[in-house]
């Protein structure tokens, strides 16, 4: 199966399970600087690496995650607390949040334009039958909304530590295995790399 099939099923299933969600943010407000802000950071833009930032993500995006921490098909200790009491209303609203904040950008440490990280980012890695990371988030990590999420960025810290669980298959919640089947195909230098690029992304 080519990966444009893959991609194209993916997209189609991706969108039956989210489609459409809407919010409060003003709610969402409420409920992140309850819930949320000592991890994600007040406007979500984490300053803790380990941390995603939420700010400008897709708001289909984050309720789905929410919704999969909750139901367990996206395995977390830390997440898995945080949205017990949690409703897909609340989710929605908190999508809706921040999806309304400013994202603030990072820095590449060491790849930058011409780079490794790039090179996987633009073009994926032929050799290993690995597709351009921004056919699918876009070329400068906006990602498409509902489909796939915004990764411009993003702390590489974080970034690296997902594509692993993907890789390992600790993390599964990827539509038709999508992220599973390239992680697969990275190694941890690749991985490091396009993550780090990522978080030059702007």
């Amino acid at each position: 199966m080519s990966f444009r099939i893959i991609a194209a099923f993916a997209l189609g299933l991706f969108s039956a399970v989210s489609a459409n969600a809407a919010g409060d943010a003003a709610k969402g407000a409420t409920i992140a600087k309850q819930v949320c802000m000592a991890c994600h950071g007040a406007d979500g833009n984490s300053m803790i690496p380990m941390y995603p930032k939420l700010a400008g993500q897709h708001p289909e995006y984050i309720a789905k995650q929410l919704n999969n921490f909750k139901s367990g098909e996206r395995n977390n200790a830390i997440m898995a607390g945080m949205v017990t009491t949690l409703s897909p209303e609340d989710m929605d609203n908190l999508g809706a949040f921040y999806a309304s904040q400013a994202a603030k950008g990072g820095t590449a440490q060491s790849n930058g334009k011409g780079s490794a990280g790039e090179k996987i980012y633009k073009a994926g890695v032929a050799g290993k039958g690995v597709p351009a990371c921004a056919s699918c988030h876009g070329p400068t990590g906006s990602g498409v909304p509902v489909q796939f999420p915004r990764l411009a960025g993003q702390h590489a810290e974080y970034t690296t530590a997902q594509l692993k669980t993907f890789r390992s298959g600790e993390r599964a919640n990827d539509a038709a295995k999508m992220m599973r089947m390239i992680a697969a195909k990275l190694s941890d230098e690749e991985m490091a790399a396009v993550a780090d690029y990522i978080q030059g992304l702007r």
